[in-house]
Parts: structure tokens; C-alpha cells; sequence
């Protein structure tokens, strides 16, 4: 049966969610509160990662975090602050970092992320999309043994799980890199992971579903929820009231505030990233992450990206110049014959990350409202897990069996 629904948010998951929705029938508005060209699903690294199957709370992040609390370069950045839901947010964190849990959500997260792998592959078949879009590989360059031997543990586990991974040679690396300079003791590689140009997809996909029959709404803010019944009657906006019969929820690091409209208090705290971007050649032809900075480099569509930190400190879009200068560095210290201007370092750009505190997104329904699917908590694997989000929220409006099993990702669960 054919349902009007109105999906706020306007990035990655939003519009996943919106042409799956669409493809099922449904009549489909898009609300978001900014321009939709910028923000974290236009400054990602573009990766399709199954590599990284370990969620970002794995045994000794928090005390890592709790280290780098004092250096303002650092990968990680928890910035301490006196507020209800950001202790809460902390407490689940560090009680989601065990051996235990982590086992628990490698098959989840893998799952997601190979899905969402083969969805975009359909997509830009289906659609003849002409979306920039590689399958080679993605490296984990280490500069010290020990962090070497920590990649290679968990490329092995990977391994495990079915995915193509392993250690590579400096040999074998030089062959896939020839042009390119490394300073590293070694690394890994996984064959399983792909890469994109994040804004082409999604100035793709936007003008697709507008020749649908999508409708957008942007630049303007949903300010509050209507509940009625234990249901959505309207949402209001700074400009209009608008009703549907099933509403969707995509607003990255700012679903949290709506979640409360309806009584449900979401854990979920923003997490900003920054990327810098070079139009002067390279030579790198191979996605890596550089393991110690913890810095996302990507060959895209006619630049380089390099791309990083996760800074915890509530919902602001300041670009702290310091961890700028530490992503740039790290390209410098890796890629000795790579060096960013001041100008690429000012041209800087962030986005926020919507963090669960479990390194599990947000899919389902809550039971404290009957016609609202949330689609959040994704952190640094939203573009990874766009497309099969978008699917599954789909499948639950659509009132068919899933494609995977939703009750890990369930909103309502308890840490």
C-alpha cells in the first residue's frame, strides 16, 4: 500500500531511505535545514569499507581517549563537558568498550557494510549513474611494529569473516604504488573495500529523485513533532506544517533533539571530522588509512583527500586549525614528497558524525512512536551503510521482512 512519508534529513541516509521509499511506490518529501552541498556526507573519505568491522568502541578507546583528552592534535578528542546527556552518552561508551562487545558487533557491522557495498553497485546499474566509483582495495600504512602487529591481528580477523584481507609486502606494495614515496614499516591491505567521490553520488542521486517525483524542501528546520496518540500527526517547520503517514528520521548528529519531541532520549553525540583537499597530482592511486594518525587518504575524482580526527564536543562547525595542521602533517610524514599549502589547509572543510555509543547505528521503530523510523547513529560508517540503510528503512515502511536483522540496531536498546 502506497504511504505518504516524509523523511527529515537530506544527507546520505536521507536520500537512501528516499529512493527506496520511492521505488516502493510511496510518495516521498525530502525536509532538511541547510543547502544540502555541504556537511559530513559531502566531506567523508568516500569510502565502502567492510574493512572496518571493529566499531569505534573497541577495549581501550576510552582510556586512549582519556590520553589524548590533553593534546589537541590528537585522533580522538572527548571534550569534557557538564551536560546530562553527554555523561550518559560517556558512561554507555565506555561500557560498550569490551572484548564481548566487539564480538558481537563484527558480523553486524560486516553484514551492513557488504549489503551496502553490493547496493551501490546496483544503484549506479540501475540507474546508469556515472558517480565516480573504484574497487581498489584499501591499504593500513603503519609506522611502528607495534601498530603493525595490532593491523595485522585484525586483518586477520577479518580474514576470518570471510573478507579479503591480509598483509602486504613492501615489495607488492611498491608494485601497486609506484609513484608514491612511503615512510611506513609496513602494512595491510584489504582487496574487499571501494571508494567514491561522495558529492558526485549525491548530486546524482538528489537530481534523480527530483525527476521521480521526490519533492525537497531545503532550508528549512523541523522545529517540532506533533504527537498524537502515540503517533506522528505533522511535523512543523520554521516555514509550514506538513503531514504524511510515516516519517522518517535522518538527521545525523541532530536526531537526538527530535528524538525527544516524542519521548525517547537517543543516545548520540556529534562527531566532527575534517578533510583537506589537493587538485595538485600525487601519485596516489590507493586508498589508505595512515594507522597511527588515524588519517583517511582518497584519490577521488581529479584530487586527493585527506581526511580525519573524531572530535567529541558537541554540535559546532568551527574548524579547529590545529587538528588541520595535524592531518596535513601526518600526509607529510607517511607521503615524505607530499606537502598541503596554507591555501588547501585554509580551504579546510568539517562535517558532524552521528556517534551511538555502541559504534551501532540507530534502524527501527520505537515503541514510543508508532509511525517514526530512526536512521542515525552511523558515525564514521554512514556512507559505508547508506544504501542498505536506505533499503531497510524501506523494507519496515513497506511492512516486508527485512534484509537483516534488525534487533542489534534497535533505538530502544540499553547499554
Amino acid at each position: 500500500m502506497s504511504k505518504n512519508v516524509i523523511v527529515i534529513g537530506g544527507g546520505i541516509i536521507g536520500l537512501c531511505s528516499a529512493y527506496y521509499l520511492q521505488k516502493e511506490g510511496h510518495k516521498v518529501t525530502v525536509v532538511d535545514k541547510s543547502n544540502m552541498d555541504a556537511g559530513a556526507s559531502y566531506v567523508n573519505a568516500g569510502y565502502l569499507s567492510p574493512s572496518h568491522i571493529v566499531p569505534l568502541s573497541a577495549p581501550g578507546v576510552m582510556k586512549k581517549g582519556l590520553k589524548w583528552m590533553f593534546n589537541p592534535a590528537s585522533p580522538l578528542y572527548i571534550k569534557p563537558r557538564v551536560d546530562a546527556d553527554f555523561l550518559k552518552w560517556v558512561w554507555a561508551f565506555n561500557k560498550s568498550c569490551s572484548v564481548k562487545h566487539v564480538k558481537k558487533a563484527i558480523p553486524v557491522i560486516k553484514d551492513l557494510s557488504l549489503m551496502s557495498q553490493d547496493l551501490y553497485d546496483a544503484i549506479k546499474s540501475d540507474e546508469n549513474f556515472s558517480f565516480h566509483y573504484e574497487k581498489k582495495g584499501l591499504l593500513m600504512l603503519c609506522q611502528t611494529e607495534k601498530m603493525l602487529e595490532e593491523e595485522i591481528e585484525t586483518a586477520h580477523i577479518a580474514k576470518q569473516e570471510g573478507l579479503d584481507a591480509g598483509e602486504i609486502s613492501k615489495e607488492d606494495l611498491k608494485v601497486l604504488e609506484p609513484q608514491v614515496k612511503l615512510n611506513i614499516k609496513g602494512a595491510t591491505y584489504y582487496k574487499c573495500d571501494s571508494h567514491t567521490t561522495p558529492q558526485e553520488f549525491m548530486e546524482e542521486m538528489i537530481a534523480h529523485l527530483k525527476a521521480v517525483g521526490v519533492e525537497f524542501y531545503c532550508n528549512e528546520q523541523v522545529k517540532d513533532l506533533n504527537l498524537v496518540n502515540g503517533a506522528i500527526a505533522s511535523v512543523i517547520t520554521d516555514k509550514q506544517t506538513l503531514t504524511a503517514d510515516e516519517f522518517v528520521l535522518a538527521a545525523g548528529s541532530w536526531s537526538y533533539m527530535l528524538s525527544k519531541k516524542i519521548g525517547l532520549k537517543l543516545l548520540l553525540q556529534a562527531g566532527k571530522g575534517y578533510r583537506i583537499n589537493t587538485n595538485r597530482p600525487t601519485g596516489i592511486t590507493i586508498p589508505a588509512i595512515l594507522a597511527e594518525a588515524k588519517v583517511a587518504v582518497t584519490p577521488m575524482n581529479g584530487f586527493t583527500r585527506f581526511a580525519g580526527t573524531m572530535e567529541i564536543a558537541g554540535i559546532n562547525h568551527k574548524i579547529n586549525k590545529t587538528r588541520i595542521e595535524a592531518i596535513a602533517n601526518a600526509a607529510t610524514h607517511y607521503y615524505p614528497e607530499v606537502s598541503l599549502t596554507p591555501e588547501e589547509k585554509d580551504n579546510a572543510a568539517s562535517g558532524l558524525r552521528p556517534v551511538s555509543p555502541d559504534g551501532l547505528p540507530y534502524i527501527g521503530k520505537s515503541n514510543a512512536c508508532s509511525n517514526l523510523t530512526i536512521a542515525t547513529g552511523h558515525a564514521m560508517m554512514g556512507w559505508t551503510m547508506g544504501t542498505i540503510t536506505g533499503k531497510l528503512v524501506s523494507e519496515i515502511i513497506s511492512d516486508k521482512k527485512t534484509s537483516l536483522d534488525l534487533s542489534p540496531l534497535q533505538p530502544d536498546r540499553t547499554f
